[in-house]
């Protein structure tokens, strides 16, 4: 919880029990349904939450804006968002039903209101959203077709409407045929080793009516 803390200095009280809760909420929840491996669990803040929260750095969401974490897993990187956003809306979607029962109950044990999860592929979801968030569930060709026609046309940010990507290691392959990417290295922002090769990875992307 001290790493959170380091870099986020400006936390409500409210907000910083919710970070706080978040280690016994997902070990109980691990025990019965197992989402985070054993040693992530050990280092759920420096591998998930603060990690979730690296993009955070890149962009500061406001208020009224609308974010959807796609494969969200074990709530990463929307759930730490959501606590830091208070005023924004996430909205959760994974494929696999277990692990989003993970999700809903943290959220309910949080009681945080600013998140709804569904059980979906996300190409099913017929909404739009400022920004789409997503930690390396695919390589951004596929990641782009299955997003497709859900960025919001109207801009409220610096960033443009788009994608941020959550990635590590070498991208220069990945990224080839996105000439408007902008990569952002979390060790810019975090001194630990494990963010030596951790990027956020923007990428804007046109409304398509």
């Amino acid at each position: 919880m001290e790493l959170i803390l380091k870099y986020f200095t400006d936390l409500t009280e409210d907000q910083i029990q919710k970070f706080k809760q978040l280690e016994s909420l997902y070990q109980d929840w691990n025990l019965k349904i197992n989402v985070v491996s054993r040693k992530d669990i050990d280092e759920l803040y420096l591998r998930h939450v603060l990690h979730s929260l690296g993009i955070a750095k890149v962009m500061s969401f406001k208020a009224g804006s609308k974010i959807l974490d796609v494969g969200t897993g074990g709530g990463f990187p929307g759930i730490p968002l959501a606590i830091l956003f208070p005023e924004c809306s996430f909205h959760l979607v994974d494929s696999i039903a277990k692990k989003l029962k993970v999700v809903d109950e943290v959220i309910e044990g949080l009681g945080i209101t600013n998140v709804k999860t569904t059980h979906s592929r996300v190409e099913a979801i017929d909404d739009t959203y400022d920004f789409i968030v997503s930690r390396a569930v695919a390589a951004m060709p596929t990641f782009v077709h299955w997003i497709k026609g859900k960025i919001a046309k109207k801009q409220n940010h610096e960033l443009k409407n788009g994608i941020l990507y959550l990635k590590g290691g070498d991208l220069s392959d990945e990224l080839k045929d996105y000439r408007t990417t902008t990569i952002y290295n979390l060790s810019d922002y975090f001194s630990e080793d494990f963010y030596e090769t951790k990027k956020v990875v923007h990428l804007p992307l046109k409304y398509r009516g």
